[in-house]
């Protein structure tokens, strides 16, 4: 990628200036960049924007992208039976 102004994120409307520029300020993990502008947390979940930044990372840091550290996932805040799933239970009732 090139252009400073490109899209990284589309979800959160991100660009590929905003992303270099953390990495430039020390940023190290996709994780690290998330928390501070939101990266990755659209409704996509980070599906078109994880490996981009990945990229970036790598690139800055001199590293195979492999040996990025990709982001932690976090399951849902709440269990929920998987009978609610089957139908009969709302998520409602579930509480």
């Amino acid at each position: 990628m090139q252009d400073k102004e490109t899209i990284v994120c589309r979800c959160e409307d991100i660009t590929l200036d905003e992303i270099q520029s953390l990495i430039k300020q020390g940023y190290r993990t996709i994780d690290e960049i998330k928390r501070v502008i939101r990266a990755g947390m659209g409704p996509c979940q980070g599906r078109t924007c994880q490996m981009l930044i990945a990229q970036e990372l790598a690139k800055a840091y001199g590293i195979p992208v492999a040996e990025v550290q990709m982001p932690t996932f976090r399951p849902t805040v709440k269990p929920v039976k998987l009978g609610t799933f089957a139908g009969g239970e709302s998520i409602a009732e579930n509480s």
